[in-house]
């Protein structure tokens, strides 16, 4: 896979440096000269100084042959037209934006460009955590349209003691795994639920806190 990264700082560096340990190909465009000679010194990546917004800064990082490019830079505009030329110009089958302001990201969207904003995540993180000691992770995952979200079954759960087949989930819920005693379970209807399992569970935004509340009770 060829990835097209357009960014700076260190998010840029340590996505770089996670996809080629992944042994993807990567490219990256840079604005900043100085920290162009770094991240080649550093990286095992393609580094183009340069206007990722330019059309000829493009083609000249490959765009035309990326499966994925990737705009980060701290300007959302910026990060809009790259996505947009990507895709339009260059045919890149996948374009994600960074939204910095995270009331552009619906824009996006609308304009048909992917996009992510880091405010939303981190704010979705520590907002659940924040709500329910039982809740060990949470990960956003398609670009925050699912939640993957890691529970631990208290004795004062209402769902402790029941078989599977007997919960009523809301809807577009899902448990996709139990862990019990270091072991995993894909659970269906005979396995049942116990105090001190940890149950990891999909949802989506909307039904999120309905889940947990099945699970855990009433929210305080």
């Amino acid at each position: 896979m060829k990835v097209l990264i357009v960014g700076a700082g260190k998010t840029l560096y340590f996505l770089c440096r996670s996809f080629t340990a992944k042994g993807y190909e990567v490219a990256i465009i840079n604005r900043n000269r100085q920290e162009c000679v770094q991240l080649a010194r550093q990286l095992r990546a393609l580094v183009i100084c340069g206007d990722g917004s330019d059309i000829a800064i493009l083609k000249q990082a490959g765009a035309m042959e990326a499966d994925v490019v990737l705009a980060i830079t701290p300007n959302d505009q910026d990060n809009l037209v790259i996505c947009q030329l990507a895709t339009v110009q260059f045919g890149v089958p996948r374009a994600v934006a960074l939204a910095n302001d995270p009331d552009n990201t619906e824009i996006f969207e609308k304009l048909g460009v992917s996009a992510f904003s880091t405010t939303h995540i981190v704010g979705s993180l520590i907002e659940q955590r924040a709500e329910l000691e039982q809740i060990m992770n949470l990960l956003p995952v398609g670009e925050g349209r699912v939640n993957v979200t890691e529970i631990m079954l208290d004795a004062d759960s209402p769902m402790a003691g029941k078989l599977m087949k007997d919960i009523a989930l809301p809807e577009n819920a899902l448990v996709a795994v139990v862990i019990r005693d270091k072991k995993a379970i894909v659970p269906r209807g005979a396995n049942d639920l116990q105090a001190g399992d940890r149950v990891v569970l999909i949802t989506l935004p909307d039904n999120h806190g309905a889940v947990l509340k099945t699970f855990t009770g009433d929210l305080r």
